[in-house]
């Protein structure tokens, strides 16, 4: 039977067309017309200050992080529960990442783990929207102005999620964006940094071109401009062959989500009664981008021998996020038990705006099939 990948990017003729565009203008680099464009597009669209588009949303947690001038061994929380590039933006700047742990209902962070882990050297937190669902940010918004901290929200899964009514994106002073090509609106790769003060846009977009802005600006100026480094730069710039890619996905944004959301809900009705796995959940006051459809397996399942069952028939499959503190190039004494947990009982199953009802039936009963042998199987050796 035909394969069913795990992620499938929705691209077509309305993104070549616009790349065709971007190739005829002579100008396919970042920080031309099409890249302030997307900018324009981004602001607009989460009502910020500004937005600055850049290669990956590591590179706009690592800008995030120096706009608000953490110094080497400040301390910032990180939600443990996700891809680790939050810690690994605190590591560039030679800070500690202190890991929370999350709610065991939606992966999130847990706004009582955060407040334990504050401390006097604790300068701010990286929230996680986890694989497309907003965490607490009523709750964790009052602990920061109760002690002083910046937010940077981690958005990177969650584009067209909402929280409380308000796009995910836009729920904290600064927030992170991806668009690699397992999110809801892709461009292969590429980034967004979102601001609420456009000062620190400004400052942002600065240093994400080596620190002297512009060079398709600068070319426009009569004369010969000659830029000055002054301060230390980065080659963080988005091209704007993918500026233009994402400029129709966006547009589109509502029905690739459509689509993702009647995945979801199908996927929940075909497997509601399954008793050896629990379906995502989603609080009333938020709903879900769908970045990744994740189901947690009952601890007498072997998760292992399900993901080898549906590979074998040509589902792809993963294992959902990893719980950041048991990876050894940051592993210690901090312990963090729901993540931890959440890591070795989850599994992802195939997410994308182009399953067919047929594709989302056949993962189903694949998956439920194999939940069931496995499980035999590991009762089968217990006795």
């Amino acid at each position: 039977m035909e394969p069913i990948t795990l992620v499938r990017a929705s691209l077509g003729e309305q993104e070549l067309a616009a790349v065709a565009e971007v190739f005829a203008s002579g100008w396919p680099a970042g920080q031309g017309p099409r890249g302030k464009a997307l900018e324009a597009q981004l602001a607009e669209m989460y009502g910020v200050g500004d937005a600055v588009a850049v290669s990956n949303c590591g590179a706009a947690l690592h800008l995030a992080l120096l706009a608000f001038g953490v110094e080497p061994g400040d301390e910032v929380i990180v939600a443990d529960y996700t891809f680790p590039a939050p810690a690994q933006a605190v590591r560039y700047v030679d800070a500690v990442p202190v890991f929370a742990d999350v709610r065991a209902d939606t992966g999130t962070v847990d706004p009582q783990s955060v407040a334990d882990l504050i401390s006097p050297r604790t300068v701010g937190m990286i929230v996680v929207d986890t694989l497309g669902i907003p965490a607490d940010y009523t709750e964790l918004q009052e602990l920061a102005d109760r002690h002083g901290l910046f937010v940077v929200e981690d958005a990177a899964c969650a584009v067209g999620a909402t929280y409380r009514g308000r796009p995910a994106g836009s729920l904290a002073e600064v927030a992170c964006l991806s668009f690699h090509g397992r999110k809801g609106a892709t461009s292969g790769e590429g980034g967004a940094l979102l601001a609420r003060d456009p000062r620190i846009g400004a400052q942002v977009r600065l240093r994400s071109s080596f620190g002297i802005g512009s060079i398709f600006d600068l070319g426009k100026v009569v004369g010969l401009p000659i830029p000055e480094f002054t301060e230390i730069g980065y080659n963080y710039k988005l091209s704007d062959i993918a500026a233009a890619i994402l400029q129709v996905q966006l547009g589109r944004i509502d029905e690739l989500l459509d689509r993702r959301n009647a995945v979801a809900a199908r996927y929940g009705e075909l497997l509601a009664d399954e008793e050896l796995l629990t379906l995502p959940h989603v609080p009333e006051d938020r709903t879900h981008a769908w970045q990744s459809y994740v189901v947690t397996l009952d601890a007498r399942v072997d998760r292992a021998a399900v993901a080898a069952e549906l590979r074998g028939q040509g589902i792809g499959c993963g294992q959902g996020a990893w719980a950041t503190h048991l990876q050894p190039v940051f592993e210690s004494d901090h312990k963090c038990p729901v993540s931890a947990d959440l890591f070795a009982r989850n599994l992802a199953v195939p997410m994308h705006a182009e399953l067919t009802s047929d594709q989302v039936e056949r993962v189903a009963a694949a998956l439920r099939g194999a939940v069931r042998s496995a499980s035999d199987r590991a009762l089968g050796g217990a006795a």
